[in-house]
């Protein structure tokens, strides 16, 4: 059989050259990619790992201790590194460190959570006993013992199951029932069952609730049997489907920061990181949800609806807003890790069309501008209230190394390695 003219002459140097070009080289630039993404991923965890001292220092000598109970009697004391205490975003930082170590196969990351879970139940009772009514956010553990939100339990709970599940011990089981227990009969409902806070104003809806309760209630079905756990995931289930009602706008494709029962009105702000919570908590659901659950197929609508909603917003380098339909806002790193890390998980899982996974990507390379060589993070909103004027969010401050969006930046890293492997 003679062979096309096109194809007679070529030369055995070339046919490879073009071999090369067609195969070799696209499977180079994805080992890159995958090691440039590894590299960051290292640079941030390495940093936490580093720079946690699992020790008090006494605020007026600066003097540093090992326990609690080695401390001069009157001294007071506090955590010395931000990376050890007991606050939700500690708890994100927790789960996106164990990611990070089965990921990238290093024991040290997930250790690390372990040694922080182990810190605060070493520690926290010698600060109960002489508590006296102290701002339980600055006060040592204070978050630990006075339970009375669901940002006091939700989130840091979600990390004890995941260190339970690796360590287990009778103490953490002992909080995860109470914590579970404050979010099923104590936290404040409306009629319907949605969980809300006492403020601003009694009884509001805040969007970052729903990944405060569902954190912990989605993995609560990791530890019980089949009706124990059908039990918290229809509760799951549930706060998705109303706080969608309450709070997704369908026209912009974004959800509000909350919605006041009282007035009956949303406020104003489409605010990047409130999406980024309801949208991380909507994964974590569907990736515990049993594949004949009856509202499976609703949930995986609403998620993909939001993503395609919040798809609407990406910058061109990658990035989102602090206010998603505000361009004059600040971009803002934490957002647009959850992002990316739902969109990458989202393709990975088959919750949405893989010809999203661009947009993923995209958001990845825009966070790796945010971390510094030494594994720092940049451009991180700072704790953030619901507000009735756009102004409070628009200068919300970005402090260095804000935790806020550590554990995300872990997490979108680890989940676009998966996508592209």
């Amino acid at each position: 059989m003679k062979l096309p003219t096109s194809f007679r002459f070529i030369p055995i140097k070339s046919f490879f050259l073009l071999f090369t070009l067609l195969f070799l080289i696209p499977a180079q630039i994805k080992a890159q990619d995958t090691l440039s993404t590894e590299a960051v991923l290292r640079s941030v965890a390495d940093y936490i790992v580093n720079n946690s001292t699992f020790r008090f220092v006494e605020e007026e000598t600066g003097n540093l201790y090992r326990t609690p109970q080695s401390a001069p009697t009157e001294a007071k004391l506090k955590i010395d590194s931000p990376f050890n205490k007991w606050h939700y975003w500690n708890g994100v930082l927790n789960i996106g460190m164990i990611r990070s170590g089965e990921i990238l196969k290093e024991q040290a990351y997930i250790d690390f959570a372990i040694k922080n879970v182990a810190f605060s139940f070493d520690h926290y009772s010698y600060f109960k006993d002489r508590y006296q009514g102290e701002n339980k956010w600055n006060y040592p553990f204070g978050q630990a013992f006075i339970t009375e939100e669901l940002d006091d339990c939700g989130a840091m709970g979600a990390s004890v199951i995941e260190v339970h599940l690796r360590d287990p011990q009778t103490r953490y089981r002992q909080y995860i029932n109470e914590a579970a227990n404050h979010i099923k009969t104590r936290q404040s409902r409306l009629d319907d069952g949605t969980l809300v806070r006492h403020f601003p104003h009694k009884m509001t809806l805040w969007g970052d609730d729903l990944y405060m309760s569902i954190a912990l209630i989605a993995r609560m079905a990791d530890l019980h049997d089949e009706r124990q756990k059908s039990e918290y995931l229809d509760d799951a289930v549930k706060q998705v489907i109303n706080y969608h009602h309450y709070l997704f706008n369908e026209n912009m494709g974004l959800m509000h920061h909350c919605w006041y029962s009282d007035v009956e009105e949303t406020n104003v702000a489409f605010w990047g990181r409130v999406n980024g919570w309801a949208l991380l908590a909507h994964v974590e659901l569907l990736d515990r949800l049993p594949q004949d659950h009856p509202q499976r197929a609703l949930l995986i609508s609403l998620l993909q609806r939001h993503i395609l909603g919040i798809a609407r917003y990406q910058g061109s380098n990658g990035l989102w807003h602090q206010l998603l339909d505000k361009v004059d806002s600040y971009e803002e790193t934490s957002c647009s890790a959850i992002f990316t890390y739902v969109i990458a998980r989202a393709v990975n899982k088959n919750y949405i069309d893989p010809r999203y996974a661009s947009i993923a990507r995209n958001g990845w390379e825009g966070i790796k501008t945010r971390v510094r060589p030494d594994g720092q993070v940049e451009g991180v909103c700072a704790g953030t209230g619901v507000a009735d004027d756009l102004v409070h969010y628009y200068h919300r401050p970005t402090p260095l190394n804000d935790i806020h969006g550590i554990g995300f930046v872990l997490l979108a890293g680890t989940e676009v390695m998966q996508m592209s492997q």
